[in-house]
């Protein structure tokens, strides 16, 4: 028998607790990583999804102290948009009405004659206030003119005010000028008033506990970089899902115990700290440690404070983002990857991170002749120099010195003061990130307005809306086609040139994976994938099957694309070899010339890539494997597909959801929308989200074949909706890169609409040339001018251009989100910033049931999506992946720059360079107490919203008008009186123009020349 004492006991449950307390420090510094998946999925999400508890402005500042990353765009740029017209002054004062800081009296209730709060900012926010570091400040004193003239930009009046009101106790003995006398007595009046008060602003940030930052300082080495060359290389290995050649030995052990196998082995070729690596992992071995435990022994041997462990937690994990975040992803969302992260891998991570920082650290410190204790010292929170008193105050002095000028608060009256404490309080209140807040509220103030009062100008000129609902007939001859495509912003170009060249056609917008939640596998793919948001995990499976006449055909092809596999694979790891090496040196300039010519005739090679695919291709006519006989859904005969029931359901909620239960056209085209380029790792960032990343032809394809079915739509006719015998569903995909268009089954359609399918296909046709065309006004290499034809033969070349780096500008510009019917938004000109989905409160209950459920997928991912692109715009190297031309492709996970760099994850730079970082704006049609009750049943809905970190405004149905969400109330919105621009095509308003353009009405597609009953 085994016996404890009380001793042992207490021993046992203290350590316990010390592992319980570390775990917990750890699963709350996970929340901070990023939580991007891999690459191959990569799906649009908040960048600050830990921090949606916060309101908006107060989560960009958070991270910001935690980060370091900026919250808004630098004050140049916010100005420049100022000097351009797309912020006014009178956003600047509307902005700053409406912040009750900024409306308090501040120090202005002790000294009015200073002016008030609101004008001092005012001033703050249009001037920019020179900032520099002590011997700048000097320099700028000492050599420049600004103790001679008054700023340039100063207003007249009150320069003139100043030196006219000004007494002889304004004026210095210094100077040659009453101006610059003037200036020299407002100087030492600053100067003065700042080494008298008491105020001192902390202008440290971002202190961080690592001595590695003080060691860097000092010493000019960065112990980051050792440490990444040895673990970024080792968990890139680990986390490998099939891109190296070799796997990791004992992968299987775990993290923490294969990295201890592996370099615990001395190297002579190994940089010489790398030995004390190796002993230590003996050591490790040898205890038989655990990554808790190490984690532990770790925090204590570099002298880290208990009260500081978390914080030095986080900052280790923060200090490579990329990878920790992408450890934590895979350990906690094992079905994205073929080969998953064990539970506890992010703690072993960690563990070998602090061996690795606190190896490098005394290594650093030992050949710089640094004591350990010196180096423990400053394993503490006082990292960051601390600016003297006498710096402080000159900066203060040149900062009161600067908005005196522009306040026109003159030398006597700032002597006169009791106390300058309260004045540069006031000042440095107001810091940049407080200025550029106001800055951003502004900016989108104009936008918003714009869109607001093009929705109400736009109105009048309609037919009356259906104040309930209205019986329509089930077949409207009136209607040429209807099409039915994502909500995606990049659509609403396309849907306003169909609608333009046939006012008679209407078209709908839904999440582009139509209700078909699948896991689907294509003839040519090897295994299923998810087509569906990647909130959902799809139970049910679709495969794309080949007739029997083509059934020998497709197993020759099959089999030439696994020899074709297999050899490319052999080369690949063939070439790594030595023999590999040499034949590759020997024969590898023949490489070249396949090289230059995809990069030179992009769309000469890609013809001869395609009718070379021919052979190992997909077969001319396949079908979908839509029916289910067997319970439960699965991957094998029998349990793939869908039952009769089941396909009803998913039918008969798209149909509500877009609003068409009646009033069916002969033709509806379900169009899905993907995106292709060439050496692209992103990807699926540019295919449709919510097809998790993937392309949504097969859903569009599905759901067409669904709603053909005669058994479908008699089991919908049971449930009030009657599709007309003479309509007929037809799938198709967009490819919103190259703007080719792809028709599914068209074996399968009827002679009696092969008529309207030839003249739909004509309007389509020339939807894509207007559409190329106005997608080329953003390309710097296309000429402006360039014509329809040009323009599409300008996209499909970037499509298939090797070296292109902007295939498609994808989400960038996005700003908007409408729901509700399509007669609010037809025949506006929205740039291709809008998501358009279509919902007709008319057929909904009171409630707003359909609405509901439309938003639960429509505000999280259009908001992830505006998000990820605002935080990627506002700093492209924090969060953002910098520029694209540097990555490299690493372990089929993600990008770095490098070998040995963090891994980059948001969007790179040529993907936002035209973006300007803005909140979405929701305007949905619905009213005041379907909104409120939507907000309070769906937590996401209403912390994204009362959160404002999107922005909301609702469309009343019956009376077309608008109310602003604001300050946790609906306020009625008051249109301007400016009347809305009116041009009769799309390309009369952007020709010319690469920038972003306001809304305009474009009458070619003016519904009073329609039907009348577009959605």
């Amino acid at each position: 028998m085994t016996t404890m004492t009380t001793n042992e006991s207490t021993t046992s449950a203290g350590l316990t607790a010390g592992r319980d307390r570390v775990r917990e420090m750890i699963h709350h510094a996970a929340h901070l990583l990023p939580a991007q998946g891999p690459i191959e999925v990569f799906v649009h999400h908040n960048t600050l999804h830990a921090f949606e508890h916060l309101p908006f402005h107060e989560a960009v500042r958070s991270a910001w102290e935690i980060y370091g990353a900026e919250p808004y765009l630098s004050e140049k740029r916010f100005r420049d948009l100022l000097a351009a017209g797309r912020i006014t002054r009178e956003d600047i004062d509307a902005v700053l009405a409406e912040d009750s800081d900024s409306q308090q009296e501040g120090v202005f209730g002790l000294y009015p004659e200073l002016g008030d709060r609101a004008s001092l900012r005012r001033e703050m926010m249009r001037h920019e206030n020179y900032r520099g570091d002590v011997a700048q400040l000097h320099w700028v004193i000492a050599e420049t003119d600004a103790l001679q003239n008054f700023r340039e930009d100063i207003d007249p009046e009150v320069r003139t005010r100043s030196l006219g009101g000004a007494t002889d106790a304004d004026f210095s003995d210094t100077g040659t000028t009453p101006h610059s006398r003037y200036l020299h007595g407002l100087w030492n009046a600053c100067l003065d008033g700042a080494s008298k008060s008491s105020f001192q602003p902390d202008r440290r940030h971002h202190l961080s506990l690592r001595a590695r930052d003080w060691l860097l300082s000092e010493t000019g080495v960065d112990t980051d970089l050792m440490v990444a060359e040895v673990l970024v290389r080792f968990t890139a290995a680990f986390l490998d899902q099939g891109y190296a050649s070799e796997q990791v030995p004992n992968r299987d052990l775990g993290f923490f115990s294969c990295f201890t196998l592996l370099y615990q082995k001395p190297s002579f070729a190994a940089q010489p700290w790398l030995d004390a690596v190796a002993e230590r992992m003996r050591q490790v071995e040898s205890a038989g440690t655990k990554a808790v435990e190490s984690i532990q022994a770790s925090l204590a041997g570099l002298g880290i404070d208990d009260s500081d462990w978390e914080k030095f937690i986080t900052q280790t994990l923060l200090a490579l983002p990329g990878w920790s975040g992408m450890v934590h992803q895979m350990e906690h969302a094992p079905g994205w990857v073929d080969h998953p992260a064990p539970d506890g891998t992010l703690e072993e991570f960690l563990a070998i991170r602090l061996i690795l920082d606190e190896v490098a650290w005394k290594f650093v410190a030992a050949e710089n002749h640094i004591s350990k204790e010196e180096l423990d010292r400053r394993c503490a929170p006082t990292v960051g120099e601390a600016t003297s008193i006498a710096d402080q105050d000159l900066q203060i002095a040149f900062d009161l010195f600067q908005w005196s000028q522009l306040m026109g608060w003159a030398p006597s009256t700032l002597r006169s003061l009791d106390s300058f404490d309260a004045l540069v309080q006031e000042i440095e209140s107001f810091d940049s990130i407080a200025r550029r807040r106001l800055f951003q509220e502004a900016f989108e103030r104009r936008y918003q307005r714009g869109i607001l009062d093009a929705i109400a100008n736009a109105s009048p000129a309609r037919p009356a809306l259906p104040a309930g609902h209205q019986q329509r007939v089930e077949l409207n001859d009136a209607i040429s086609f209807q099409v039915c495509c994502c909500i995606d912003d990049r659509e609403e170009s396309f849907r306003r040139h169909l609608e333009e060249i046939d006012p008679n056609c209407e078209t709908f917008g839904a999440a582009g994976f139509f209700a078909v939640a699948m896991n689907y596998q294509g003839v040519t793919e090897s295994s299923y994938k998810p087509l569906c948001p990647a909130v959902i995990t799809p139970t049910h499976y679709v495969r794309e099957n080949v007739g029997y006449t083509f059934a020998g055909d497709h197993r020759r092809r099959s089999e030439a694309r696994k020899t074709l596999g297999r050899l490319t694979h052999q080369v690949h790891t063939g070439s790594r070899s030595f023999f590999g090496g040499v034949v590759t040196s020997v024969l590898g300039s023949l490489a070249a010339f396949p090289l230059v010519a995809r990069v030179l005739f992009p769309r000469l090679t890609s013809r001869l890539r395609r009718r070379a695919g021919q052979f190992i291709g997909a077969p001319p006519v396949t079908q979908l494997q839509l029916q289910r006989h067997k319970e439960p859904p699965g991957r094998h005969d029998g349990h793939i597909g869908y039952t009769l029931d089941e396909m009803i359901a998913i039918v008969k909620r798209q149909l509500e959801d877009i609003g068409l239960t009646s009033g069916f056209s002969r033709l509806m085209v379900m169009t899905g929308h993907g995106s292709s380029s060439i050496n692209n790792p992103h990807m699926s960032a540019y295919n449709c989200g919510a097809c998790a990343g993937k392309r949504g032809g097969p859903n569009a394809r599905a759901f067409a074949q669904m709603a053909n079915d005669f058994r479908v739509r008699r089991g919908l006719s049971e449930s009030g909706i009657t599709i007309p015998d003479e309509t007929w569903f037809l799938g198709a995909y967009h490819n919103t890169c190259d703007e080719s268009v792809v028709w599914y089954d068209l074996d399968r359609m009827p002679p009696t609409h092969f008529s309207v399918f030839e003249a739909t296909k004509a309007t389509v046709d020339e939807a894509i040339l207007r559409n190329a065309k106005e997608r080329c006004r953003r390309f710097e290499a296309a000429a402006i001018d360039v014509s329809p034809e040009e323009a599409l033969r300008h996209v499909q070349r970037r499509s298939e251009d090797l070296s292109q780096v902007r295939p498609e500008y994808n989400h960038a510009t996005d700003a908007l989100c409408f729901v509700g019917r399509r007669d609010w938004s037809r025949s506006l000109f929205l740039d291709r910033r809008a998501f358009l989905t279509s919902y007709d409160p008319s057929i909904d209950d009171e409630s707003g049931t359909i609405l509901a459920r439309i938003l639960a997928a429509a505000i999280p991912v259009c908001a992830g999506i505006n998000l990820e692109y605002y935080f990627s715009a506002v700093d492209n190297v924090k969060y953002g992946s910098g520029s694209k031309l540097p990555h490299n492709l690493v372990s089929l996970l993600g990008v770095m720059e490098g070998a040995s760099s963090d891994l980059r994850t948001g969007l790179y730079h040529q993907m936002i360079e035209i973006h300007e970082p803005m909140r979405l704006l929701f305007v949905i049609e619905t009213t005041e107490a379907v909104m409120n009750q939507i907000m309070n049943e769906n937590e996401a809905i209403g912390r994204l919203c009362r959160g404002e970190w999107v922005r909301l405004a609702i469309l009343d149905p019956d009376s077309g008008e608008l109310s602003q969400f604001d300050g946790g109330e609906f306020v009625p919105y008051r249109p301007g009186r400016e009347p809305l621009a009116e041009v009769g095509v799309s390309s009369d308003w952007f020709a010319g123009h690469r920038e972003n353009l306001a809304p305009a009405f474009v009458a070619a597609s003016d519904i009073s020349t329609s039907n009348g009953g577009v959605q």
